[in-house]
């Protein structure tokens, strides 16, 4: 990886005084913003930051959380849910707030903040590697979820297809992502976005209704956790907590989607920001409440670790179901992509001295979906992958290294509420990036235990 010049945008006029050299460095960094895929477009509205949040937070994760519920319990799972909203809508403002914290300046990308908070070098070394791990896991879990969706469509629609392997649905996946990652820049992705906020809601709703109506004829034989034994319950409480993280990743393209809103002193890009985000988190409070409290009363603790993979009737509705997620993770793998590909071709460009243009996008960008589909392949445990990576990075970036720049940049007085608030989410979500990963990692040992490659 190599360090992104600061791009941060300069809204107000340069100094007369600047060095030719630093004035020469900043036009670099300026022609360089106009073609890469974070800032080549600012004229995103208020509702892209709903939609692509949406996108970004309703994926994958909302699926599972009826497992995080069987392997906590009712009280416990549904604490965890709600406490873990709460915790992300306030570092997601925090983040909002931070994206402009230094007037006549844009912190564009999450490495950027965390250079201007700890210093160029440390900084980016901080965010950097935890950023770029949340967009890679969730680009390798959405392939996962993209080849099983598809699969599970056409296995109930078309039986006779019951054999075909799921490797072949992952590869046709990962070749349909190919040719979207040709994609110019992160403004360009509104249609596909859309689609895919719409498409997850409408997912979120018949995982609900067709639970709802599954539970109210038959009743699961217990709503206890799934393992018997202490051993074993501790572990899925470890796995559920990591799940329900990974349920809220959308705070590594925070400040990329923000990026794409205009921005000027006196109407900064905070206000459309956060009114976007306020209408993305009821719409995610609602879709993961639904989802979990339905899928764990309809089937208690013997659901799946994806609630449509339980959900068998009507065989037409749960179908059109998984095409939706099969369409929804088309658009939440590139809304994470993209930033990793604005960091690849700054890298090739900077540092390899490439010549920006289609062929460098086509060569890099498709190397790294072909990467990512590869390791799905290879590893296509669903729940185990959930909350091994939910726990690992997700609880950092979205819990507590947004607070950990809050206090240190805003620096708030001992015992005021943003000391005390920023306080509980770190030490929550250092708690979760501690312990959580261990539950994934024996969820994927127990999945890989009757898995052959490429099956």
């Amino acid at each position: 990886m190599c360090n992104h010049e600061t791009s941060m945008e300069n809204n107000g006029n340069a100094s007369d005084q600047m060095a030719p050299q630093s004035r020469e460095t900043e036009q670099q960094v300026v022609d360089l913003n106009s073609w890469l895929p974070v800032t080549a477009s600012r004229k995103a509205k208020w509702w892209y930051s709903a939609f692509h949040n949406v996108t970004a937070m309703v994926g994958a994760g909302v699926l599972g959380l009826p497992f995080a519920l069987s392997q906590l319990g009712w009280i416990p799972g549904i604490v965890a849910i709600l406490g873990s909203w709460l915790i992300t809508f306030y570092t997601l403002w925090q983040l909002v707030e931070l994206h402009e914290a230094v007037p006549g300046k844009r912190f564009d990308r999450y490495p950027e903040l965390g250079e201007h908070a700890f210093g160029p070098k440390l900084g980016y070394w901080i965010v950097m590697p935890q950023q770029t791990c949340v967009q890679v896991a969730s680009t390798i879990v959405y392939s996962v979820t993209g080849g099983k969706s598809l699969k599970k469509f056409f296995d109930l629609l078309i039986p006779s297809v019951a054999d075909v392997r799921l490797t072949y649905f992952i590869l046709f996946f990962s070749f349909l992502q190919v040719f979207i990652s040709q994609t110019p820049n992160f403004n360009s992705l509104k249609g596909i976005s859309l689609l895919a906020a719409v498409m997850s809601f409408c997912y979120s709703m018949v995982a609900f209704i067709a639970s709802t109506i599954r539970g109210s004829h038959h009743h699961p034989a217990t709503y206890g956790v799934r393992s018997h034994t202490t051993a074993g319950q501790i572990f899925d409480v470890l796995n559920g907590i990591g799940t329900i993280a990974f349920a809220y990743a959308g705070h590594s393209v925070v400040l990329e989607i923000q990026a794409t809103i205009p921005s000027t002193q006196k109407n900064t890009s905070k206000k459309p920001m956060w009114k976007g985000c306020v209408v993305a988190y009821i719409i995610v409070a609602l879709c993961y409440l639904a989802v979990s409290v339905s899928g764990f009363w309809a089937f208690g603790n013997v659901v799946e670790d994806d609630i449509l993979i339980s959900l068998e009737q009507p065989r037409w509705l749960i179908a059109i179901a998984n095409f939706m997620v099969f369409l929804h993770v088309i658009g939440s793998y590139q809304v994470f992509a993209m930033p990793v590909f604005d960091m690849l071709e700054s890298c090739l460009v900077q540092k390899l001295h490439f010549t920006p243009g289609r062929a460098l996008r086509l060569a890099g960008r498709s190397t790294y979906v072909a990467i990512t589909g590869f390791i799905a392949l290879c590893i296509p445990f669903f729940g185990g992958l959930l909350g091994f990576f939910g726990g690992l990075v997700f609880a950092s970036t979205s819990y507590f290294t947004p607070c950990i720049i809050w206090l240190v940049l805003k620096k708030p007085n001992r015992w005021s509420f943003h000391w005390i608030a920023s306080w509980i989410s770190i030490i929550i979500g250092v708690l979760i990036a501690v312990l959580a990963p261990i539950g994934g990692i024996r969820q994927i040992i127990i999945s890989a235990k009757t898995y052959k490659f490429f099956s």
